[in-house]
Formats: structure tokens, sequence, C-alpha cells
């Protein structure tokens, strides 16, 4: 018998056993179910018929909304209602459909059989049977109880009443094109502001006349017991309730502030987008904030104290400048692919840096220009931005800017663990740095005989009362900038907003006629934030802020408090031994300041109590900017009054 290599002994002895043993059965592996798209698309034609919407806000006690609302048909079949998904100013897919309840469709009386459908819970099919000429649908919008649950937006005192959020509309159609008469029922005695001139009012029941659906959806409502309107020109004036009569007391001095904003705004723009526009303005300590734009009115809810707490009201009083802005930027003229034609299509935000970053620095331009803020009240905020991205936001080092427009849809403005490694929508203040720096780069290059008040009038002006859409795309943006000032703006904004930038857009500020610089006093700006939030800023002082209860609401990648190990969520009981508060860490701070002996923290985390060592020893650093030079650098012109 022939011997076999060693070798060949060891190849075959694997086979041998292969041969013996069973072949593993292959893993189940199933395939998809295919999606079918059951909705019809939108179209650009007119919806044959006139909906009908009455929302009953009196249930105040429970927060409930009850909705009727009658849809004319034309032949049976399947009828799909939507919800609205896709929120205008929100720029996300955040419509309240998990608030939709008691949804009951009839037709003559004879309930209607329905289904959700099975790939976009927003919609609803309903089955119309022949010779049916309308479905009536009855639901409520079951509105938060608890802060936890969402925007609380109605109180015993006053509500804030959304159709966008009251309404359903028949899929196919764009909503300019749906018409809809809307009426409201508010308890006996309340007021109502919107922008909206009722047809008639019987009793507590408001009938507006019938307008489009989507001109509807940008109308919302506040009502309330303690109700005030205050004129500011013939087309502009503010609506505003409080919690109580107290809170509606605007001093002649503190209206004139507010004249001056629409007088600024005009001058600025050129044009009005709007034949009248509300301020509707909430004070309140029960009502959820707000701040949403629309045409001819913008939705602004503060704390108590806007008018009684003035002075110490400093970021409060930013609101309405930003949010009247927005009439021309953002509503007027909107990015080509943020425009949709109805509340289904997705939006896409890739210029919401020109929408809310040119609107927040209009915002603070208006303010100062207006004196709703001080001069240097707005400087004292732009420092706070400029420290915000030169050190506070270590995650521009891998993501671009215009990467942040996504973050409506990614993040939904809930809150992040590490928001300055991930980034949030810093499309809005880093887009302010920017588009104060274009200022002056167009007032140097031109020798101060433009500015981007010229680029402002060119571009959101136009028609006069024009409450429509005008979309736009990058290459229009850089084609007016050039005829304003020519310039390679288009690498310029490129290498600002779509590319990973090494350093913060601070020239603005610092070849605009100031220096960014760190004291270890706070300005009024910091100190005011602070004081209405009840929080402790040391982001730049070991790179935290904190809570009035010592939990800790932020922490800055790879500060001191980072490397310490500390997170959002921890908190703070003890410092150096003795019981926490934010004067106690804030002296603690100051005491290490230039030696080598750690700051010792008690801290909970969970169930575990631990001891953390801060290693800072930079003392108290707060942002201000600080005049460089003499005569007027180009940041001290664009605050100007015009």
């Amino acid at each position: 018998m022939r011997k076999l290599p060693l070798a060949a002994l060891c190849f075959a002895a694997p086979l041998a056993l292969a041969a013996a043993s069973p072949v593993p059965p292959q893993n189940s592996r199933p395939q998809p179910v295919p999606i079918v798209d059951m909705i019809p698309a939108a179209r650009d034609v007119p919806y044959p018929g006139t909906l009908q919407l009455t929302v009953d806000a009196t249930d105040t006690a429970r927060g409930i909304f009850r909705v009727r609302e009658r849809v004319p048909v034309t032949q049976a079949g399947d009828l799909v209602l939507l919800y609205p998904e896709w929120l205008p100013g929100n720029h996300s897919d955040s419509g309240q459909i998990n608030k939709v309840a008691g949804f009951r469709p009839t037709a003559n009386g004879q309930l209607l059989k329905w289904r959700r459908d099975p790939v976009d819970v927003y919609a609803f099919h309903i089955d119309v049977p022949q010779g049916v000429q309308a479905v009536d649908v009855e639901f409520q919008y079951v509105s938060p109880t608890d802060g936890s649950q969402g925007r609380i937006v109605m109180t015993p005192d006053m509500a804030s009443i959304q159709w966008i959020a009251n309404s359903l509309y028949p899929a196919g159609y764009f909503v300019r094109q749906i018409p809809i008469q809307a009426s409201v029922i508010v308890p006996a005695g309340w007021q109502v502001g919107t922008a909206l001139r009722p047809q008639a009012q019987t009793g507590n029941r408001i009938d507006y006349p019938v307008t489009s659906y989507e001109i509807l959806m940008d109308s919302p409502l506040i009502a309330g017991r303690n109700y005030r309107n205050i004129p500011l020109t013939p087309r502009v004036s503010i609506d505003v309730i409080g919690d109580t009569p107290a809170d509606l007391a605007a001093t002649p001095e503190q209206v004139a502030a507010h004249k001056r904003l629409v007088d600024q705004a005009v001058k600025l723009f050129g044009a009005q987008h709007y034949d009248h526009y509300n301020f509707l303005l909430t004070i309140s300590d029960n009502l959820g904030g707000s701040g949403l734009e629309h045409h001819r009115s913008s939705e602004d809810g503060v704390r108590r104290g806007y008018f009684t707490e003035w002075d110490s009201v400093l970021r409060e009083r930013n609101l309405l400048p930003h949010e009247y802005a927005h009439s021309w930027d953002g509503k007027y003229r909107r990015g080509a692919d943020l425009w949709t034609p109805d509340y289904k299509t997705p939006m896409r935000g890739s210029l919401l840096w020109v929408y809310e970053g040119m609107t927040q620095f209009w915002g603070y331009v208006l303010g100062a220009r207006s004196g709703m803020l001080s001069k240097q009240d707005t400087l004292d905020a732009l420092a706070a931005t400029a420290a915000a991205y030169s050190e506070g936001t270590p995650g521009r080092s891998w993501r671009p800017l215009v990467d942040t427009t996504n973050d409506p849809a990614i993040a939904k403005r809930a809150p992040q663990p590490w928001r300055s490694w991930q980034r949030s929508e810093d499309y809005y203040s880093e887009g302010q740095l920017i588009w104060t720096d274009v200022d002056r780069i167009i007032r140097t290059r031109s020798g101060g005989r433009r500015s981007i008040d010229d680029f402002a009038r060119a571009f959101f002006g136009g028609r006069d009362g024009d409450y429509g859409e005008v979309t736009y795309d990058l290459d229009e943006v850089v084609a007016t900038l050039n005829r304003v000032q020519p310039y390679d703006w288009r690498t310029y904004l490129t290498t600002k907003v779509y590319e990973v930038a090494a350093t913060p857009p601070l020239e603005g500020l610092t070849q605009g006629g100031y220096n960014l610089v760190y004291t270890d006093q706070p300005t009024k700006w910091i100190k005011s934030g602070e004081a209405r939030s009840k929080t402790t800023d040391l982001s730049y002082s070991g790179g935290l802020s904190l809570s009035g209860d010592g939990r800790i609401s932020g922490v800055i990648w790879n500060s001191p408090a980072f490397n310490a190990g500390l997170a959002v969520g921890d908190t703070i009981q003890a410092v150096n031994g003795r019981s926490y508060s934010g004067d106690a860490l804030k002296t603690a701070i100051t005491t290490a300041k230039g030696t080598s002996v750690p700051i010792e923290l008690a801290v909970k985390s969970g169930d575990e109590l631990r001891t953390v060592r801060l290693d800072w020893h930079g003392g108290l650093r707060y942002p201000r900017l600080v005049k460089a030079g003499r005569g007027k650098g180009t940041l001290d012109q664009l605050l100007e009054a015009r």
C-alpha cells in the first residue's frame, strides 16, 4: 500500500470530514413588500368646491380643540385627506399627527369607512359612496397639557390657534388652489388677534371670508381675555394678549421703539409684502413661547415682563425684529428647494443660511437701528455669537455650515448630548456673521458708496403688497451681490458655507472696527440671559453651563469640563466641599486662577456619586467687543439708523 505524503493527508482529512458533515441550511431570506403610493400627487389646478372649517377652542380646562370640516366631493371612491406634515417655518416634518384623535368621517348622516395610509401616517383614505356631494369630518386636536408633551397652546386665559394643526386638506392639489371658509369659536369675553379680517361674528363665533388653504394656514390666531391692540402704522399693529391686564402696559417709549422698527424695515427693503401686518404677541408664563414667521403676521410668544421688565428682557426684544424681517426674507423670497406645493412634499433647506442666517442678521441690525436694542447691547450679542463659533463650536472642524441646514429634519430641535461637537442649526448665527462680513466687503470695496442695504432692496424689494412667494437659488444670490458690488462672491460663499471652514467668519467684526476680547465681568447681555433663564454660563470659563439647581445643561467638547468627565444631565452638588450655587462655582473659578490646584466638584450622575476635579485655571472669561482704532468702522455704519 502506497503511503501518502503528510501534506496530502492533511489536505484529504478536511475533505473527508466535509463530505461526511451535513450541509447547513441557508438562512431564510424574505423579499420586501412593495411600497405603493396611493396618494394623488399635487396638481396646480383649482379644487372643485370650497372647504368649510370650524374650530371650537372653548375647552380651555383640558386644552382640547374640536374640529368640524366639510369637504365637497365630485365622485365616489377613495378620498384622501392629508394632515399637514412639513410645516413652513419649522423646515421639517413636524406636524402634530400624534395629537389627532376621534377621527370620524360621515356623509348624509352615515358613518363612512376609513383607513390610514399604510405608508404615510398623515393620510386618511375615506370610502365615498355614490351620490355623496360632501364628506363631513370631525376630530379633536388634543393639545399638550404639560410641557413634556410639547408646546402648551391653550390655557384658561389664552390660546394660540393654528389652523395648520386643526385641519385636513384633500390630496392632489396645490394648497393655493384649495378654497376654504373658516370659523373659530372662542370662550365668551375673549378677543382675537390675526391677520385675517372677519366677515361676520355671532356671539363668540367669528366667521372669516373664503381664502386659499395656503393663506389660511399662514394666518394663525391668538385669543384671550386680556387683549390690547397697539397701532404702529396704518398697515402694521401689535395684537397683544397677556396673563394679566398689567402685562399689556406698554409705555409710550416702548411703543415708539416698535414704530421705529417698522419704519427702519420699510426704509431698508423698500416694499412691504403684505396688505397689513399683525404682530401676534403673547406674554405668558403658562402658554408656550414661540417665534414663527408668516407673510402678514408673526407668532411672538414671550414670558411675562416683556413690557414691565423692559430693561432686563434683552433677548426677547430681538424676537419681533427677527420675525418681522421674515416677511421679506423667507416668506416672500424663499429658497427654491424649500418651497413646496403642499404640506406633504418634503422641504429641502440648503439655502437656510440665507432664509434664517440673513434674517438673524437683519433682526439684530433692525433692532439696533430702531432702538429696540441699544447699540451696545447689539455689540454684546454679537460678541457672544463670535465667541460661540471661536471657542464654543469645535464641530466646525468636521461639519460644514451647509450641512447644518439638514438639522430641522435630522434633530427636529430636540436637545443634543454634545451640541458643540454635533453642531445644530448653526446656519442662523454663523450665517449672521457671514452676512456681517458681506456688508464689510461691499462697503470697503465700494469706498462707502454701497452696502448690504442695496442688496436688501434689490433682492427683497419688488412689488409692494405682494405676499406670494418668489423663489431663488445660489446663482441669483451671487448675481445680485455682483450687481451691487463686483467681487468673487461665489468663491467667498462656497468657502464660508459649503466647505469645512478652518476659522470662524469673524472678519465683519474684527476688520469692521472691533476686537473680540474676554474679561472677568459679564456683559449686560450675558447677565440678562442668565437672570431670565436662571442659568450660570461658564462656557469660556471651564466649558460648561448649568441650570439653577446645578444640573449641567451644556458641556463644550474637549473643554476642561469635558476632559474632567462631565456631561449634560450630571448635577453638581458641592464645590470644594460646600453646597453648590452658581456664585460658589464662580468664586472657586476665580480663586483657582493662576494656580495649579483643581476645583473639586461633588457630582451626581444618575444614582452614582463621584468626585470630579476640574482642571481650569484661566479664571472667569466673558466675551465682549472692544473698539479698535478711531472713527467709524463698517460695523458702526451698519448699525446706524437710516
